[in-house]
C-alpha cells in the first residue's frame, strides 16, 4: 500500500512557505507563524488604503508647488479648473505639472 501523507503536514508547509524570511520562531514554529502570517495579512491590507491616501497627498503636494510659481494657490487651481470645466484629474495634473511645465503654464493661464 502507498504511504499516505498527512493533509496537517501539507497544510503546515504551507505555512511554513509563507512565513518565509520572518523572524525567529515566526517562520519556524506552525502556531507563531500562522499568526504573524495573519497579522501581515491586515498590514498588506491596510497598507494597500494607505498608499491611495499618500499618492493623492503627494499629487497635492506637487500641483500646489507648481500652482504657486505662477502666483496661485492649489484651491483657486483647483476651484479655477470646476469653474471652466476643465476635467483633469489630480494625478494627471501633478503628472504635467512635473514633467511639462509649459502646458501647466497654459492650464493656469486658462484658469486666470
Amino acid at each position: 500500500m502507498p504511504r499516505v501523507k498527512s493533509i496537517s503536514a501539507k497544510r503546515h508547509r504551507k505555512v511554513k512557505k509563507a512565513a518565509k524570511g520572518f523572524k525567529h520562531a515566526r517562520s519556524r514554529r506552525v502556531k507563531t507563524a500562522k499568526e504573524a502570517l495573519l497579522h501581515a495579512g491586515q498590514y498588506a491590507f491596510i497598507g494597500r488604503k494607505l498608499k491611495k491616501r499618500d499618492l493623492r497627498s503627494l499629487w497635492i503636494k506637487r500641483i500646489n508647488a507648481a500652482a504657486r510659481e505662477h502666483d496661485l494657490s492649489y484651491s483657486k487651481l483647483i476651484a479655477g479648473l470646476i469653474k471652466n470645466k476643465i476635467e483633469l484629474d489630480r494625478k494627471i495634473l501633478a503628472d504635467i505639472a512635473v514633467h511639462d511645465s509649459a502646458t501647466f503654464k497654459k492650464i493656469v493661464d486658462a484658469i486666470k
